[in-house]
């Protein structure tokens, strides 16, 4: 192979096909060489010196270079780790900006920049090298029929987000062909989107999806792998073990054909995306792409000693921010997956890291900055993961307008009140109100609340009221990992049980939960397979497990059928009953005449719960009415949204209680819609006078709504 090389151009990063030829462009400050080398289908390699270079972007266009054409990049300079410098020519690099990818990482000692035996460690040099190990960048064509595609954009406050991952939400599904198991195209197929609209979701979240280190050291020794997909090491291009196609150049239009048939059927496509690290990881980590292409440009080292990195994560890199070009490619990518791909928001995995500009965390920092006056970005779902592991590193609350947060305290006061635990009411009644406390000073709106009670890291949903300790033996780390504090409660027996008492329990607690995450103000978040009563044996971190573990058991469809119903229903309510999703905060007061303010707290005995009751610890019941007639929102049209009226009652303590209707909301006949003690929303429900009380079992709740 011997290609004809023209100067190209520095624009754009990466590999740009124009139907001619390709342009190649890859940024590095301190490289002293840079060789394109491109790899035919028998791995036999061509070097080609790229000696243009332009605002440190070295580049090259090679004419009748074409869409399948496989890549990768060898850069020289300095190799004194003492100083920050790690480059390597004997290490293939991927294409930071690589739209995608031809296989996967492959452990072993040549992906590493230094000899494993020597005695000075990761200072040493290998010179072994990298190229049978490392997958190869994969020029694209990026053309697709979008079918007249747009945005759906919906509404915030209308939005039910499932998190679920790519792989384990359809492995073991029986209607998908078994070729499309665990991929993006599986995800696309008819059956599961099917099955998700039915659900009544309106976005799914995806766990990372960004090419990611699949095999680190410390799991392949234990047989184990990285399945949640936490270590990106290359941002533009989707992780190729999610893809059906065997043809690499058309990944991208595989990602591109799920989210257009989800679209279709209006469900929007979140990701879950980690920009604070990659999986190059510490100082011993392997070197794959940013660390051999510029390390002191693109991580934030020690100041006083280069040889090691700021680490926020836990995960041994942070990326470094404060550079230019390493705030440019995060900003190119994002831009990317919604101009190209067309995905409708992101999660930002532990984005406290992505402010921290110095040490400290500074919610205004550029980054949000940026974000804030972006055209794009500014106009889509922006959700934080708002803490990372670094000094003062919770920020649930503190983040800037724009965004969302995933409500940390949300959920472990939920937890909290349904195990029995003392806790402060006031502290629950805030979190089911939109947690006005969080989000409603800096000019947020109900919305800024992702409320979730169970995520991919910790319990499941029907383990959270199965164990009171993590199980976590099958990771290989002797129980040690995973959070040791769970909030969860057994109901009586550890882990399996044939009691019928403590079965039945169980399932009165997830539909208290799940009915309190559903009827929350704010924007609930449902983690895939809880509506099943999916269980991973009490495993709170199984990160590593690509197993039955970790896939959806859809035999449990069948199984918990009237869990799954009643989740739906529940849904369906939500949906229906535009009480349940304001778009504004409370006022406590008469705002539209009625006469009845638009909220009200009631102990059981129907009185007001008075100012200092609020903070008494033993206090596990509570009413909360909501008004119908009280709702500050128009249509689209223009017009006043007037709703039914409703009143839930909680009941977490051990004993049955009385709750008396309270006399101040008027003369109005109120519908049972739920009762916890039942397995099914109720369509007949009982009618109730105004003037009567209501017995509600021991830990559940009851709703009620106006009968007009």
């Amino acid at each position: 192979m011997n290609p004809q090389v023209w100067p190209g151009n520095p624009y754009h990063l990466g590999a740009k096909w124009d139907g001619q030829g390709t342009n190649f462009a890859l940024y590095s400050e301190n490289a002293t060489t840079v060789e394109l080398c491109f790899f035919d289908r028998q791995n036999q390699e061509t070097r080609i010196p790229l000696t243009e270079v332009q605002n440190y972007v070295w580049h090259a266009y090679l004419p009748g270079i074409m869409p399948g054409q496989r890549y990768g990049y060898r850069v020289d300079g300095v190799y004194d780790p003492e100083e920050g410098h790690r480059f390597n020519v004997n290490k293939l690099l991927i294409d930071p900006y690589a739209k995608a990818l031809d296989g996967e990482i492959g452990f072993g000692e040549p992906i590493f920049g230094y000899v494993w035996e020597d005695e000075d460690e990761d200072i040493s040099f290998s010179e072994l090298d990298s190229a049978h190990l490392v997958p190869k960048a994969v020029v694209v064509d990026e053309s697709f029929d979008w079918e007249g595609d747009k945005p759906l954009d919906i509404p915030e406050h209308e939005t039910i987000i499932y998190e679920l991952h790519v792989k384990g939400f359809t492995k073991l599904h029986p209607d998908i062909p078994e070729d499309l198991r665990g991929t993006f195209a599986g995800l696309a197929h008819p059956s599961t989107i099917v099955y998700l609209k039915s659900l009544g979701i309106t976005a799914i979240e995806l766990m990372p999806i960004h090419h990611f280190l699949s095999q680190p050291g410390h799991l392949v020794e234990k047989d184990l792998t990285n399945y949640w997909g936490y270590d990106s090491i290359s941002y533009l291009a989707p992780f190729s073990g999610y893809c059906a196609t065997k043809t690499p150049q058309d990944q991208v239009k595989e990602f591109k054909a799920m989210v257009k048939a989800l679209h279709q059927e209006g469900i929007e496509v979140i990701m879950d995306v980690v920009y604070n690290h990659t999986g190059e990881g510490n100082h011993f980590g392997p070197t794959l792409s940013l660390r051999g292409i510029d390390n002191a440009t693109y991580y934030r080292v020690v100041e006083e000693d280069p040889r090691y990195y700021m680490d926020f994560t836990g995960c041994g890199n942070s990326l470094n921010l404060k550079h230019p070009q390493v705030m440019k490619l995060i900003m190119d990518s994002l831009r990317y997956w919604v101009l190209e791909m067309h995905v409708d928001g992101f999660r930002f995995d532990l984005a406290a890291a992505l402010a921290r500009e110095l040490l400290e965390v500074d919610c205004l920092a550029t980054f949000f900055d940026i974000i804030h006056q972006d055209p794009v970005l500014s106009n889509i779902k922006l959700i934080a993961e708002p803490w990372d592991i670094g000094e003062d590193g919770y920020h649930v609350g503190k983040f800037p307008v724009l965004w969302s947060e995933w409500n940390g305290r949300y959920r472990d006061t939920v937890r909290n009140f349904w195990r029995g635990e003392k806790s402060i009411l006031a502290e629950f009644a805030y979190r089911v109100t939109g947690s006005s406390d969080l989000y409603q000073d800096n000019g947020r709106t109900p919305s800024a609340s992702i409320n979730f009670i169970t995520a991919h890291d910790g319990f499941t949903l029907n383990d959270l009221v199965s164990y009171n300790h993590k199980h976590n033996d099958a990771n290989g780390e002797e129980n040690k990992d995973g959070e040791q504090f769970n909030h969860s409660w057994n109901c009586g027996e550890e882990g399996d049980s044939k009691d019928p008492e403590v079965l039945s329990l169980r399932n009165q607690q997830r539909r208290n939960f799940l009915v309190t995450l559903m009827l929350s103000q704010g924007v609930p978040m449902l983690t895939a397979g809880d509506e099943i009563g999916r269980t991973q044996k009490g495993n709170n971190n199984a990160f590593c497990q690509d197993n039955e573990i970790s896939w959806v058991d859809w035999s449990l469809e069948h199984k918990n059928a009237e869990l799954l119903k009643f989740v739906r229903d529940l849904i369906d309510l939500r949906h229906q009953h535009p009480v349940f999703r304001r778009r504004k905060w409370f006022q406590g007061q008469d705002i539209h005449g009625s006469g009845v303010s638009d909220i009200g707290w009631f102990n059981p005995d129907g009185f007001v719960t008075a100012e200092t009751q609020w903070n008494l610890g033993f206090a596990k019941a509570i009413a909360l009415f909501l008004n119908g007639q009280e709702i500050p929102l128009k249509d689209q049209q223009g017009q006043r949204v007037v709703d039914n009226s409703f009143l839930l009652f909680f009941n977490a303590h051990y004993e049955a209680i009385e709750f008396v209707i309270p006399e101040s909301l008027g003369k109005q006949d109120w519908i049972m819609v739920i009762d916890t003690t039942q397995s099914r929303l109720l369509e007949s429900g009982k009618r109730y006078r105004h003037d009567v009380s209501i017995k509600v079992e021991a830990r559940s709740l009851v709703v009620l709504k106006t009968t007009n």
